[in-house]
């Protein structure tokens, strides 16, 4: 089977995108994996598939990680959603409502070429998270290896661990990130993240995502840390974060409001695979 492609990143955070509307498309995962592979695929943190909807709204996409599996939400897929379906005409909305597993959202696409995204109300619940508690707190305390780490725990869409660091470039990411992706407190795992604070409107950030390991970038990773640090009283409600390379605008006024997202989406090259 030959599978037609766009490859695109959001801030480095990088996607395979497959137009599914107008040639179905089903992929197992070992096909998924193999997209995925930076050696003897195409190389991607997560693969999206573009999907006509189920119910009323505009499209339906889905969203795999590299390791196959698929999960409710990706902020910087979204905004590459976007983007993809204007630049193939595929609809000429600047406003779409779309189908994810975590529900609808409404991606815009400004006039400057960047996309806003109402990624919806965050969830503290730990059922809806989920995760294991006994009922609701600020902060958690998580053993990881015999350590204590304190983590703000949230859904947006998809599972967040959030930590506050005094030094993002020392952060342990890739090792302990990998520990609280799969701590046994979090039922379909978890996102990792670290954030610094630099003044009360602006955040650096690192994530460990899910199934995908540290990412350039991570648009949920971002809502998922702006909104700890405001609940935290570090943060007003309008922050700019700042990853390694650019940053993402995220906006939150509390609860029950949703959070808002600004950030770039970039279509690097198409071409066409042997599966």
């Amino acid at each position: 089977m030959k599978l037609k492609f766009t490859k695109m990143h959001g801030l480095g955070n990088d996607f395979v995108v497959i137009d599914a509307v107008n040639r179905p498309v089903a992929l197992n995962r070992e096909q998924l994996c193999l997209l995925a592979d930076r050696h003897f695929g195409i190389g991607c943190d997560q693969i999206l598939l573009i999907e006509t909807a189920k119910g009323g709204a505009d499209f339906r996409y889905r969203i795999f990680n590299a390791d196959g599996g698929e999960v409710e939400q990706c902020g910087n897929g979204a905004r590459c959603f976007v983007r993809y379906v204007h630049d193939n005409r595929m609809s000429a909305k600047r406003e779409i409502h779309v189908e994810t597993l975590a529900g609808i959202i409404i991606p815009k696409l400004e006039s400057n070429g960047e996309v806003t995204v109402n990624m919806g109300a965050p969830k503290f619940e730990p059922e809806e998270i989920p995760f294991v508690a006994e009922k609701r707190a600020s902060t958690y305390r998580l053993n990881i290896d015999g350590k204590q780490v304190e983590i703000s725990a949230l859904s947006m869409g998809n599972p967040h661990a959030v930590q506050l660091v005094t030094d993002i470039d020392q952060a342990p990411v890739p090792t302990e990130g990998a520990l609280i992706e799969g701590h046994a407190r979090f039922p379909q795992r978890v996102n990792a993240g670290y954030f610094q604070v630099v003044d009360r409107h602006h955040i650096r950030l690192r994530v460990y995502e899910r199934g995908a390991g540290e990412t350039l970038s991570c648009g949920t990773g971002a809502c998922a840390a702006v909104v700890a640090g405001i609940q935290r009283g570090l943060l007003e409600s309008s922050v700019t974060v700042s990853f390694r390379n650019g940053d993402l605008g995220i906006r939150w006024e509390g609860e029950p409001h949703p959070v808002w997202m600004t950030g770039p989406a970039v279509a690097v090259f198409e071409g066409e695979i042997e599966l």
